[in-house]
């Protein structure tokens, strides 16, 4: 079958690859050049039209009809012919750079979306067909389709070669036997994937062993030092009780997890098939939190709001600077290591309200009345005037202005073994305010109870999110810092 051969390719020509891509100057990623393809045909299937109805009315008839038919009708035309070459997958990158094994595909596509734009023609009222500009159009479309598919090839190789092509950035999870047959190079030809590290589990002491799950903890460290998008997995379909367990555990992480089709799938659909298939060949096992337009309007909202916070509160975090300096002896801010998306290990920003700096295995949390906490310390924490600070942390995106509030790592790692789902708070980006706390959640949790609560709701703020929930949070915070409920 063709994916043995395709996994043969020697590790020289992937190494090659590698490292053209950390000196290419210029990179796009397989998905955008997709569509930058589809548009190049939509214009040209619309000029084809323009030109033919220029050449056969002006030159041949020498009449003056004007070309605003003609652009309506290509437009038109290469809409439809677009999302249909687009759902036969004629646009994924395999079918780019080998075109001339689709090219009596690419055919046919245009053919009957032809024959379909020409009859509808029929049905616009005074509008007849004109077979001259119509056969003049088709023959300046399919050379120019053909033109343009040999071009994107010759261009797609040249910056396949170069590494000037980047894929989704995943780490692989599989079985031996199945990493064996599925290259880095296979992953990104057929698939728009980049790998950046594979993590193989052995399941020869069970599909839930010590060793196992040692190994998915291995990926989910290595995923977050390695900035990885989502986890791939490389498992026979028919090892049940391994993908369950390799599921759960990654719950823990945010990132999307898609299962290939095993080899033995590969090998039934054949080269074709998997050419043209796209993502629906793969399974998602797990979606992100928050799609990537939502996380853009999510940081649109961040960057916008604490940049005009910062300028407004600006003179009032100067004066409390000045306090906190004047008051007791120690650095303004105080700094603590905190668990941010993903886990990943993050500096929060607070005014210093304490006379300990603790960031250790061991912290102990404020109490009312506690005596660490300074005279104007008990003032900041109040008001919670002590968190502005942390809109530096969200301009710098460790943290949004709503989400879960981050524990500091001694807390995370207490809480983690008795509360389930813990890890899920995780899923999103830490933030100044949350649902947890305009519901009066602020402050100490002495009790386990008071802890799940918080969770629960922080749960439920990363499987409800919306933009309007954290304009909501947002506005009830200002009441809720009214209540003195923090200490």
């Amino acid at each position: 079958m063709y994916f043995n051969r395709l996994s043969q390719i020697t590790g020289a020509e992937v190494e090659h690859k590698a490292n053209s891509g950390l000196i290419s100057p210029f990179r796009i990623s397989c998905q955008n050049i997709e569509s930058i393809v589809a548009f190049f045909d939509l214009i040209l299937i619309i000029f084809a039209c323009v030109a033919a109805g220029v050449l056969y009315h002006y030159v041949w008839l020498g009449e003056d009809t004007g070309v605003g038919f003609d652009f309506a009708f290509g437009a038109a035309n290469g809409l439809l012919y677009v999302y249909v070459a687009a759902t036969r997958g004629l646009y994924r990158l395999p079918v780019l750079l080998a075109f001339a094994q689709y090219s009596a595909r690419l055919v046919v596509t245009w053919a009957i979306v032809g024959l379909f734009a020409t009859s509808c023609l029929l049905l616009v009222p005074g509008q007849g067909v004109i077979y001259g500009s119509v056969i003049t159009a088709g023959v300046l479309q399919i050379v120019l389709l053909f033109l343009i598919r040999w071009a994107w090839q010759r261009l797609s190789r040249s910056m396949m070669a170069a590494g000037s092509l980047a894929g989704s950035r995943v780490l692989t999870i599989g079985e031996p036997a199945e990493l064996l047959r599925l290259s880095s190079s296979v992953l990104f030809r057929y698939f728009g994937l980049s790998e950046v590290g594979r993590v193989s589990v052995k399941s020869n002491h069970g599909p839930a062993s010590d060793e196992v799950l040692a190994a998915i903890d291995r990926a989910l460290h290595e995923a977050r030092e390695k900035g990885v998008q989502e986890f791939v997995l490389a498992l026979r379909w028919s090892s049940k009780e391994l993908l369950e367990t390799v599921r759960e555990r990654l719950q823990a992480s945010p990132l999307p997890v898609r299962l290939l089709p095993d080899y033995t799938i590969r090998s039934v659909l054949g080269r074709r098939a998997m050419s043209t298939g796209g993502p629906s060949l793969t399974l998602e096992v797990q979606r992100a939190p928050l799609t990537p337009v939502e996380m853009a309007m999510k940081r649109s909202l961040d960057l916008v709001c604490a940049s005009i916070a910062i300028l407004l509160l600006s003179p009032l975090l100067i004066i409390v600077a000045t306090a906190v300096k004047l008051d007791s002896s120690g650095p303004i801010i105080f700094r603590q290591r905190r668990n941010g998306f993903n886990s990943k290990q993050f500096v929060i920003f607070k005014f210093r309200t304490m006379s300990v700096l603790e960031d250790g295995t061991k912290i102990t949390q404020a109490k009312r009345g506690d005596h660490r906490v300074t005279r104007v310390g008990q003032l900041l924490r109040r008001s919670s005037i002590d968190e502005l600070p942390q809109l530096f942390n969200v301009l710098k995106g460790d943290m949004s202005l709503v989400g879960p509030r981050p524990h500091a790592l001694a807390h995370d790692n207490e809480y983690k073994g008795l509360i389930a789902k813990y890890a899920f708070r995780h899923h999103v980006k830490p933030g100044i305010t949350g649902w947890a706390q305009v519901h009066g959640l602020r402050g100490e949790t002495g009790l386990l109870e008071q802890m799940a609560e918080r969770v629960k709701l922080d749960l439920w703020y990363v499987n409800h999110w919306s933009f309007g929930l954290d304009i909501n949070i947002l506005l009830r915070t200002c009441f809720e810092v009214m209540r003195n409920r923090a200490y």
